[in-house]
């Protein structure tokens, strides 16, 4: 954000923030990071990132927004300054990506008191870990299809069903699960709960190998779970109306807790280094006036994207409310496999060398970053869902047959 745009109090946060980030760069991992929280494999990265995110909690970087009450801080207006400091000091993203991006401003919306003071401090502070559970084998994209069920057991609910493709599930200690408590009606038949994960009786999660040779999301199954009436979020059969909140908040739409690691302007700033060192028939990659073109493409995207977020800000500027912070996920997973591709197409016949092999441009950065760009065009509802929804709920055209 430019200066002209803060208040005297969010520009005595960024200082703040500023100042914090340069004295307490973390020392290196024990082990390589992945390229986001959802590629956590090993306790090591799991230690190591749930520090990193409880030192920039307790310095007022996470949760910045949020009632102190709930264990936020209470500074209006001044988590997307930290989210922007964060990433342009380019230090380790922030592991609870879950909590801060869904769970916690859901329950802030639809929770109980009890709930608000009991969940939100966790996600916060990276002490709990979440995960979600919408996706099953046979509803992706479309969540109105759940199939886990929810009975009623006097104070309890008895879970049965199957989650998959569960992010950090292995490390989560809940889970925000939507499961199906009535057959009659397929969207008022959706319940919400807050699920015990780690521990729980039932709960078996199981490691799920992506194309890029990690793991980090799982599938996740329930046996006769048993949790109290109390773990429900708002109204039996609202289930649908609370998911939506998730979701505008997944695919952008609503301003998160804390996000953390590198920014637009840090993966154009490594393709310029990777130009200047990729050597190519005798010259440099940088040298190239087709190279060059192609970053600067890239720039000039990045820079468009800046300026939406920035214009989304302002009511009188968006002839649709929605319009721009729903095309946050669209244009922000397109931008980064682009960025990727072009990665590849820099690095030449190096960008075969993967992320184990010594002489690998960028410790294999770039072949690594391309096949993981994918899993983000289809988290949190794919590519072509979102045009649609941006297409029949923003711009009012019929919907596809």
């Amino acid at each position: 954000m430019k200066a002209a745009d803060l208040t005297p109090e969010q520009i005595a946060f960024r200082d703040h923030a500023r100042r914090w980030l340069a004295e307490s760069v973390p020392p290196p991992p024990p082990e390589r990071l992945p390229i986001t929280p959802i590629e956590v494999m090993t306790t090591g990265q799991r230690d190591y990132l749930q520090a990193w995110q409880k030192k920039c909690y307790e310095a007022g970087l996470v949760g910045a927004d949020y009632p102190k009450e709930y264990g936020g801080h209470g500074h209006q207006g001044c988590q997307r300054i930290a989210n922007q400091e964060l990433g342009r000091a380019r230090v380790p993203f922030l592991i609870n990506i879950v909590g801060l991006s869904m769970a916690a401003p859901t329950i802030l919306r639809h929770g109980t008191e009890e709930q608000k003071r009991k969940f939100i401090p966790g996600c916060l502070s990276g002490a709990e870990i979440w995960c979600q559970g919408f996706s099953e084998p046979g509803a992706g994209s479309d969540l109105a299809s759940q199939r886990t069920s929810a009975v009623r057991d006097g104070d309890d609910w008895i879970i049965n069903g199957h989650k998959v493709w569960t992010s950090l599930g292995h490390f989560a200690t809940w889970m925000i699960l939507v499961t199906r408590t009535s057959k009659e009606d397929k969207y008022a038949g959706l319940t919400y709960f807050l699920c015990p994960i780690a521990g729980q009786p039932g709960v078996t999660v199981r490691p799920l190998v992506k194309i890029t040779g990690e793991t980090g999301f799982n599938e996740v199954f329930f046996e006769d779970v048993r949790i109290p009436d109390a773990n429900r979020l708002d109204d039996v059969g609202k289930g649908w109306e609370v998911a939506m909140t998730t979701l505008l908040s997944e695919r952008g739409a609503a301003e998160g807790a804390g996000s953390g690691g590198g920014g637009g302007d840090g993966a154009i700033q490594e393709l310029i280094e990777l130009a200047r060192t990729s050597w190519r028939n005798g010259s440099l990659a940088a040298d190239d006036p087709v190279t060059r073109d192609a970053i600067m493409q890239r720039a000039i995207v990045g820079e468009g994207m800046r300026q939406n977020a920035r214009r989304a800000r302002v009511a009188a500027l968006c002839d649709h409310p929605m319009r721009l912070p729903l095309q946050q996920k669209l244009t922000g997973s397109e931008f980064a496999q682009d960025n990727a591709r072009l990665g590849v197409e820099i690095a030449g016949a190096h960008s075969t060398l993967y992320k184990r092999d010594p002489r690998a441009p960028h410790a294999g950065h770039w072949p690594l970053a391309y096949l993981n760009s994918f899993g983000n065009t289809i988290a949190a509802g794919t590519n072509e869902i979102q045009r649609n929804i941006l297409g029949e709920r923003v711009l009012g055209l019929p919907k596809s047959k």
